[in-house]
């Protein structure tokens, strides 16, 4: 009986016919048009704080790269939270192409589901129409030329975040967590969803690390302690930045004042300067050696 190719492999080895053939049934990734780089925000659970570090992410970024324009898009289609935390409301209007033209605020493009549906309103969507919202919202949005686009992620690793990784080139991943252990267990998964998917991990953001009392000074690591510095030893990655546990980031967030903006000489705005100078360091490095 002729041998089929590569039956005599060893087991849990692909051949490369396997691997040709598993390339050709994925989708091909497609660049959106003027972006120079795509960053996803990502978290393996909710309550983090993943929109509320992508919006002043991208915010600092805007500050530490003043060459070119920053966008922020919302892919959680049924908790869309960047229109109240940019101070944004309204529809967007069509292009001639029937290209949906972003919104703007503090020098920022956006676009969310939350543009297209009532604030209030309950997004009770099957699999196929969410699918169909996630690629309109990547691939039918008028960005113009961006130095950066900011992908706030929904929480998980499920149909969504593997529809992104294979229908557009993604330059890298940011995984926020808490220190908590619950959590970080969870931003694991996320991390190793994207390698899995040739994504590389920029690094990342240790969220509500501190609380500093502001009457006496006092600080208390109410969630755990340097977590996340373990976990990105262990994944061999760098931590971009801790974020502390701040009324005025939470204030700002709610206001639609982000605190990048509203208290640009604070500790907290200097945290997500911060994280941004490291994620520009980080591109610029994968930019060389491409």
């Amino acid at each position: 009986m002729k041998s089929h190719p590569g039956i005599h492999a060893k087991k849990g080895q692909v051949t490369e016919r396997q691997k040709n053939l598993m390339a050709r049934s994925l989708p091909k990734r497609s660049k959106i048009p003027n972006v120079e780089n795509v960053i996803v925000v990502a978290s393996g659970k909710g309550g983090v704080g993943k929109s509320t570090t992508s919006v002043n992410v991208a915010l600092a970024l805007s500050e530490v790269d003043r060459a070119g324009a920053v966008g922020l898009l919302d892919m959680d289609v049924f908790g869309p939270s960047i229109p109240r935390m940019m101070n944004l409301t309204g529809a967007p209007e069509l292009d001639k192409d029937d290209n949906m033209i972003p919104l703007s605020n503090y020098g920022i493009k956006c676009m969310s589901m939350g543009f297209l549906v009532e604030e209030k309103a309950a997004v009770v969507w099957r699999g196929p129409m969410v699918m169909s919202a996630v690629q309109r919202l990547l691939l039918r949005t008028a960005w113009g030329k961006l130095k950066y686009l900011v992908l706030d992620m929904p929480p998980g690793t499920g149909d969504t975040q593997l529809s992104i990784s294979q229908l557009i080139s993604v330059t890298g991943a940011v995984i926020v967590s808490t220190p908590q252990d619950i959590a970080l267990l969870d931003a694991r998964r996320g991390a190793e969803m994207f390698r899995k998917v040739d994504i590389p991990v920029l690094g990342l953001v240790q969220n509500m690390s501190v609380f500093c009392c502001p009457k006496c000074g006092h600080e208390e690591h109410i969630f755990g302690k340097d977590g996340a510095a373990e976990m990105a030893q262990e994944l061999d990655v760098d931590v971009l930045g801790d974020v502390p546990l701040n009324l005025q980031i939470r204030l700002g967030a709610d206001k639609g004042q982000p605190v990048v903006l509203s208290h640009p000489t604070s500790p907290q705005a200097r945290s997500y300067i911060h994280i941004a100078e490291k994620i520009k360091e980080k591109i610029d490095a994968l930019r060389s050696e491409a």
